[in-house]
């Protein structure tokens, strides 16, 4: 016989793609800051350049970095993925100032008007935290995710954020997810975690013991709270 889980306790959300998004497609921006820097390429080719380069990164995990040095070495992981893009995208593009085109890329992204709320989002973290639920954020974002989270309301429905520096290690390494759900206090077989990637979030949440739920099959995060009232929401 079957036995049923036990009482969901906790959510533990991806960021990015999950409870926000930027308001520009992220090609889009890369190229308009390249062509103001003396590159001017075509946005879809940037978008696709930037895909690659991303997935290919090594974990943004420094564990031999001070942690006031934490904030100091992500930007520099950040400062490669804009080199690598610019490379990828055209190996002969030139910038008339490589520094001043990232330093605007990094301080775009670390803004709240480059991003929004999911559709959804709020009202599914209200709803969810009415009824007791334990809230997290687990992300491989850097130390900008916090601010961001704050100025777009969003931060004061979660008990903790959980970023690859605080755990020492980057989804979809079950270790973040572990780290999360000692912080909540709860088991994995009480928690669940939203996401849209199908490594970092569904399979890093399998491997850590926890179920899944695809952001992806939800027309809007509205939906999530009446899904998580069944006993076993589907992976």
């Amino acid at each position: 016989m079957r036995s049923e889980p036990p009482p969901l306790r906790a959510v533990l959300f991806d960021a990015a793609g999950t409870l926000i998004r930027p308001r520009e497609n992220v090609g889009a921006t890369y190229a308009r800051a390249f062509a103001a820097h003396g590159a001017a390429l075509p946005e879809s080719r940037v978008a696709e350049a930037f895909g690659r380069v991303l997935a290919a990164m090594p974990p943004m995990v420094f564990a031999d970095a001070a942690p006031d040095r934490v904030a100091e070495r992500e930007k520099a992981w950040w400062r490669e993925v804009v080199r690598r893009t610019l490379r990828a995208a055209d190996g002969t593009a030139r910038l008339r100032d490589f520094d001043a085109c990232f330093d605007a890329l990094f301080a775009h992204f670390a803004a709240a008007s480059a991003w929004e709320p999911m559709p959804g989002a709020a009202h599914a973290l209200a709803a969810l935290a009415a009824r007791g639920l334990r809230l997290a954020v687990v992300s491989n974002f850097d130390q900008r995710l916090r601010p961001l989270l704050a100025a777009l309301g969003l931060a004061r429905f979660f008990d903790c954020i959980v970023l690859p520096a605080d755990a020492g290690a980057a989804k979809p390494d079950p270790r973040i997810f572990t780290f999360a759900l000692e912080a909540l206090g709860v088991l994995a077989a009480e928690a669940v975690v939203v996401g849209d990637d199908p490594t970092d979030d569904h399979a890093g949440a399998v491997a850590a013991g926890l179920r899944a739920v695809d952001v992806r099959s939800l027309a809007t995060l509205a939906l999530l709270p009446s899904l998580l009232e069944r006993k076993e929401p589907p992976a």
